[in-house]
C-alpha cells in the first residue's frame, strides 16, 4: 500500500484549513467600525497635567481624547507592552496626580 495518496490528501486538507484562516483585507484597509474611532489624541488635554487623577477626570480625558479605552499606570505598576492607537495611558506620580498623558 502506498503512502502518497495520503499524504497528497493530507496537504490538501492542510491548505484548505489555512485557506479558511486567511482574511479578505487589503493592506490600508479599516476594520469594521474604525471610522468611528479615528484615533487617541493626547495632545486635546494638555491642561491635565499636574491634577489629580480622579475617576471623573479621567473619564473625561477619555473622551476628549477620543480614546476608546484607558489605563492609569501608577509607578511600579506592570504594563504590557501592546501597542492600542485606541488607548489612552494616564501616567501618575505617588500622590495620584497626572504626570504624562500619552496614547498607545
Amino acid at each position: 500500500m502506498s503512502l502518497k495518496p495520503i499524504h497528497t490528501l493530507a496537504g490538501l486538507a492542510a491548505l484548505a484549513l489555512l485557506g479558511a484562516c486567511s482574511t479578505t483585507a487589503t493592506p490600508g484597509s479599516e476594520p469594521r467600525g474604525a471610522a468611528a474611532h479615528s484615533g487617541c489624541k493626547a495632545e486635546a488635554v494638555p491642561g491635565m497635567l499636574g491634577k489629580p487623577a480622579t475617576a471623573e477626570r479621567v473619564e473625561r480625558a477619555r473622551e476628549q481624547t477620543g480614546a476608546r479605552s484607558v489605563r492609569v499606570l501608577a509607578p511600579g505598576d506592570a504594563v504590557t507592552l501592546d501597542y492600542d492607537s485606541q488607548r489612552l495611558n494616564i501616567e501618575i506620580d505617588e500622590a495620584e496626580l497626572i504626570q504624562r498623558i500619552s496614547c498607545g
